[in-house]
């Protein structure tokens, strides 16, 4: 027995984890067992929370907020505001019903409200409102207008201003 076909060992047959292949087929799955419990380790160990705490507070605020705001819709205020070349803000109020005891002009910037401008006017002899505009930089801004009791729709105006309209029947507002 001498041949060259039998000098070579018979095939014997290997065991299956000796195979590459069923580990290959078991790679899938442990990896996406090690990736859940990698997930729900991290959703044990960060709480996110309630967006916030005072949700119900919050959401009366918002409701008296829409209160104030309904009795001027239904009236359709408006002011003027216009913007002279000294930085002196002159407001002109229509259809308000009253003289406020105060007003309070706020501009900001889209999403930087802790920012925000906030000018107190003060009321002239002729019925007009009036105060020195901080400086403002050319952009978009968000102008509100409000008194104790009411507070005009918030108007987004491309600054730098001349004159700007807020609230009133005549639709949107424009900046000039």
């Amino acid at each position: 027995m001498n041949h060259r076909a039998s000098s070579f060992p018979a095939e014997t047959s290997r065991r299956w984890y000796r195979e590459r292949w069923p580990w290959l087929l078991i790679a899938g799955p442990f990896a996406v067992v090690v990736a859940s419990l990698a997930s729900a380790w991290i959703a044990m160990a960060s709480d996110d929370g309630v967006v916030a705490q005072d949700y119900y507070k919050q959401g009366l605020l918002i409701n008296r907020k829409l209160a104030q705001e309904a009795p001027a819709a239904d009236r359709s205020p408006a002011a003027s505001i216009r913007v002279a070349g000294d930085h002196r803000i002159r407001v002109r109020l229509r259809d308000i019903g009253g003289t406020p005891a105060h007003l309070l002009l706020t501009i900001v910037r889209p999403g930087e409200e802790l920012e925000a401008r906030r000018v107190q006017l003060a009321l002239e002899d002729n019925g007009e409102w009036i105060a020195v505009m901080p400086e403002v930089s050319p952009g978009r801004w968000i102008v509100a207008l409000e008194s104790e009791t009411w507070r005009l729709p918030v108007t987004v105006a491309a600054g730098p201003f001349s004159q700007l309209e807020l609230g009133g029947a005549g639709g949107p507002s424009a900046a000039r």
